[in-house]
């Protein structure tokens, strides 16, 4: 019983920290095609493309000469 009410405490520390890590990303492509990540997509690949998922948890893979822009959310 103490193991459960001091543990809940500690594990919530835990999520909530590992959430803040996460900074919102709105990528824009040359069309004007904006897509919001939940975190800064992975830089450019030697294949030349950015990989990164959505917001609604679809994986997105776009040519580097595709991308306009890649900002922050704040």
């Amino acid at each position: 019983m103490k193991i459960s009410i001091i543990g809940l405490p500690v594990v919530m520390v835990a999520v909530l920290a590992l959430a803040g890590c996460a900074t919102p990303t709105v990528v824009t492509l040359q069309n004007g095609t904006q897509y919001l990540t939940k975190d800064m997509p992975n830089t450019k690949s030697t294949s030349g493309f950015y990989e990164f998922e959505d917001i609604a948890g679809k994986h997105i893979k776009v040519k580097a000469a595709d991308v306009a822009t890649i900002k922050a959310n704040k």
